[in-house]
């Protein structure tokens, strides 16, 4: 038998949270292993259906745990696949590749474009770990450390596992601030190809 609610009190760093269910007071018990779509990340305040189970302690829990406007979506017509999935990780690759251009006219020092390369694999790399951890319920990384990545020019790296890993792609907030490493990286990137920032480059040489 399936039960609706409302998804309450989540904690997304430790991948658990509660479930208010319709008509009863008594809070009940999830996982983010409970979940049957693990592509989306739970959020928090969200209509959920599910199944009543028990842990090995005896304590009630959710299981099959399914949003319920993704269950809407599913009853009236299968989603479209995203037809631009590949584009923004098109996007890192072309950034890349400007930065590689100005490092040959010698606009910048081939250490900015290794610095890219580098932090971008880093980020990928913890974004990787970090949705493994959740799935298997471990130790995950903080979110103001995947920020910190992507400020130090990892985002183009940050950007592509958010498209092809799914994760963290989702989350107003964590992509608000995302997008915010993203403006003040390139603005130093553009403010170091000047002739200040080549010559602040080369005393710190």
């Amino acid at each position: 038998m399936r039960y609706q609610g409302k998804l309450t009190r989540w904690k997304d760093d430790q991948g658990f949270g509660f479930i208010d269910p319709h008509g009863s007071s008594d809070a009940v018990f999830v996982h983010i292993k409970a979940f049957t779509n693990r592509g989306r990340r739970p959020l928090g305040n969200e209509a959920v259906t599910y199944e009543l189970a028990m842990d090995k302690k005896g304590r009630s829990c959710a299981r099959n745990v399914a949003f319920a406007d993704e269950r809407r979506v599913s009853a009236n017509k299968p989603a479209l696949p995203k037809k631009n999935g590949m584009l923004f990780p098109a996007w890192t690759v072309v950034f890349l590749g400007l930065v590689l251009f100005m490092t040959n006219t010698g606009k910048l020092p081939a250490m900015v474009l290794w610095l890219y390369c580098g932090a971008s694999a880093v980020a990928f790399l913890a974004y990787a770990f970090d949705k493994s951890a959740a799935r298997q319920g471990q130790w995950r990384i903080r979110e103001s450390s995947l920020h910190l990545l992507a400020l130090a020019g990892g985002w183009p790296g940050a950007l592509a596992a958010q498209r092809l890993l799914r994760h963290k792609s989702a989350k107003p907030s964590f992509l608000t601030v995302f997008k915010v490493t993203v403006i003040v990286n390139c603005g130093a990137l553009a403010w170091l190809s000047t002739s200040h920032g080549l010559a602040f480059l080369e005393f710190a040489q």
